[in-house]
């Protein structure tokens, strides 16, 4: 089973007020493991971002100046979701942003409900601890997920998060997978950990080059934000 794994980041909160999407990132999910294979842009709104926006997410006007925009993406963009379900908190908010971009395109594009089953985590999260607080980092502190780097949104970010937040809701905390075939990452299993010999080595997991991309772009984008951000 193919799941995708879907967040945005926005000029503003109402999409009736023509706010724009400025951030998408996507993590795939097949059989319930992380392939790796993430959709991630930051995208030109075409359109000034909401001073409350930014507090969110810290996406400045300078900084998707230069990006693409979502017309020039949309191909690749649809081609990758397309047919997968897609698991998205709070999904009407993300769905109606990326189905007015899709209207917007010439020709205008269907809307995402046409290519995609989609799966609400924050209406599953609702089922299953009703009362209870059921945002992100509520979930992460539930489920013991580490989301400590958090402190500014982001789409990429927030997907792999959500990615780890729904294995867990659905039948499984991911854990270390110190028993994982080659290519698997720590996050691809849902299972046990199997206890390692004294003295035995510790497998090393090497991310791929796009995820590697995805964190570069993502540090330097903090670096523009923070006059002396701590790892340099």
């Amino acid at each position: 089973m193919r799941q995708i794994v879907l967040d945005t980041e926005t000029t503003g909160l109402e999409v009736s007020l023509g706010h724009r999407i400025v951030e998408i990132g996507c993590v795939e999910l097949i059989n319930r493991r992380v392939t790796g294979k993430h959709w991630h842009y930051y995208l030109n709104p075409e359109r000034e971002i909401d001073g409350g926006a930014f507090e969110v997410h810290g996406i400045s006007n300078d900084f998707v100046a230069n990006k693409p925009r979502f017309a020039e993406l949309a191909e690749e963009f649809l081609a990758y979701i397309d047919g997968a379900q897609l698991i998205i908190h709070n999904a009407p908010f993300d769905v109606g942003f990326i189905d007015q971009e899709l209207a917007r395109l010439d020709p205008p594009a269907g809307g995402v409900e046409t290519r995609c089953d989609i799966l609400d985590t924050l209406v599953l999260a609702r089922q299953k601890h009703p009362g209870q607080k059921n945002n992100l980092d509520a979930l992460c502190k539930r489920y013991e997920i580490d989301n400590g780097h958090r402190s500014l949104h982001g789409a990429l970010l927030d997907a792999r998060i959500l990615a780890d937040v729904y294995l867990a809701m659905t039948g499984g905390q991911t854990s270390l997978g110190l028993d994982a075939g080659q290519g698997e990452t720590a996050s691809d299993r849902t299972t046990e950990a199997v206890p390692i010999e004294p003295g035995a080595p510790l497998p090393v997991w090497r991310l791929d080059e796009a995820a590697l991309a995805a964190d570069r772009e993502y540090a330097a984008f903090l670096a523009e934000q923070h006059d002396d951000p701590a790892w340099k």
